[in-house]
């Protein structure tokens, strides 16, 4: 094999000249909205733009300055010219000496990578603009075998591709199997056996009694604020059947109080201390990650909103998402894990739940992320898609089907058991999505080894 060192100057010429804004606006020309990593353009018909523009030809090869090494190059195949942003090159190219599709493949090489590492002052991270990929000196075979390697790397991702797919298909059915070992259990038929082997256990009706006479008492006792009455459960509401000796309530019934969070000032966040402030950030699915842009009260502002100040056994649900990807109702739980050296205080949206102790905490954190019991919180919701907010009132008035407190724990028992075997797989699903890009690099590193190798 011949790879001989070559600049990209040699067959790239850009295409000079930025346009101010308001001239670009006058062009009535489309715009490069995005380039995906497959190397596809997607253009935007919104034409009007504040930032300086450059202008693409038909038949221009396209770099994306961020996601260049990712895949985003193109050629603008379409007749008429389009603008993009100057986070975007465009470039002239000489057919008669780069296959663009074995460059689209370079440019996701380690190779790739290591050049600009050598030849680049920042590396990688920097934003490529033409003043750095020109100058690039690159090993290049002649055309027929760059187009011999690209042609076998597409043939690579096609296979890969199908496995990609696979994998994710695995994910959903894996999705569909934890919904299902929810469905069963909060509707009582993992516990079925569980049932007949306790037949004197006392019924939920009576569980539900009893937290009320305690709520009325504390409330008399002005040791609780008496909240809004909950509206009456209505036989349409009811999503599914629950076995005998089984309750339905509302979730505000069980709540002995819930807490709304505090708006700290972002002037008032501090970089270190002791009493930390819980985000919706910091809540993700059964993970509460303090790690994670943690951010601090002075002990002054902790015991001005003390009553923000969170508890062991506390249930927290983050009350902002986007409504298209549901990624709100997240619950957590805390534990004297979470807290340490640590005292936390809620912030805003984040809403937290002090059930009463005869609820068992992880039977209702796994009622929680039943579909059937959320979609009307989701429905419920109010702003825009990509801000979508979930009332107290909303929270308060979610369905539980309650079990006797006995058969709460066996269904947390039965269910963890089967999570765990649903972990493994998951597990085994994520390295098998891990080894496929890792199989993708390997294959990368080897189509492109002539060009490091051959001296």
């Amino acid at each position: 094999m011949n790879w001989q060192p070559t600049k990209l100057s040699e067959f790239l010429t850009e295409r000079d000249g930025r346009i101010k804004y308001e001239s670009a606006n006058q062009l009535g020309l489309q715009r490069i909205k995005k380039i995906d990593f497959s190397g596809n353009i997607h253009l935007d018909a919104e034409t009007d733009t504040k930032t300086d523009m450059i202008r693409v030809k038909s038949g221009d090869l396209v770099i994306s300055g961020i996601n260049a090494a990712k895949g985003a190059i193109a050629v603008h195949a379409e007749d008429d010219d389009v603008l993009a942003t100057i986070h975007y090159s465009a470039y002239e190219f000489n057919a008669d000496r780069i296959s663009v599709d074995f460059l689209k493949w370079f440019f996701k090489s380690p190779e790739f990578s290591d050049l600009l590492r050598e030849q680049i002052p920042g590396g990688i991270k920097t934003e490529l603009k033409p003043k750095h990929i020109l100058p690039l000196q690159v090993k290049l075979p002649k055309l027929s075998e760059q187009i011999t390697v690209a042609e076998r790397l597409n043939r690579f991702r096609l296979e890969q591709l199908k496995l990609e797919h696979e994998i994710t298909h695995q994910q959903s059915l894996l999705a569909k199997l934890k919904q299902a070992i929810l469905q069963q259990a909060i509707q009582g038929k993992l516990t079925a056996d569980w049932r007949a082997a306790h037949p004197d256990v006392e019924p939920a009706s009576q569980l539900l009694h009893r937290i009320q006479a305690e709520k009325a008492c504390l409330i008399a006792a002005k040791k609780l604020r008496p909240e809004k009455p909950l509206p009456k459960i209505t036989p349409a509401e009811i999503p599914f059947e629950i076995p005998q000796g089984w309750d339905w309530c509302r979730l505000g019934d069980i709540n002995m109080k819930f807490l709304g969070g505090e708006a700290y000032q972002s002037g008032s966040i501090l970089p270190t201390g002791t009493n930390q402030v819980v985000r919706i950030g910091n809540i993700k699915p059964d993970t509460l990650e303090l790690s994670k842009r943690p951010a601090f009260i002075s002990d002054s502002l902790a015991e001005e909103t003390s009553a923000s100040r969170l508890q062991p056994g506390d249930i927290l649900v983050t009350m902002t998402g986007t409504y298209q990807k549901k990624d709100y109702c997240f619950t957590v739980m805390l534990t004297e894990e979470h807290f340490g050296d640590r005292r936390l205080y809620q912030n805003q949206r984040v809403g937290c739940f002090r059930l009463h102790p005869e609820i068992h905490k992880p039977f209702l954190i796994r009622a929680l992320k039943l579909a059937p019991l959320l979609d009307p919180v989701f429905e419920s919701s109010t702003g825009a898609a990509n801000q979508a907010n979930i009332s107290k009132g909303a929270l308060l008035n979610i369905l539980i089907p309650l079990p006797p407190l006995a058969e709460q724990a066996a269904i947390v028992e039965r269910v963890e058991a089967l999570m765990t075997t649903c972990r493994a797989l998951e597990a085994e699903i994520e390295h098998a999505r891990t080894h496929a890009a890792h199989l993708l690099q390997a294959v990368l590193k080897e189509a492109f080894a002539p060009s490091t190798n051959d001296k």
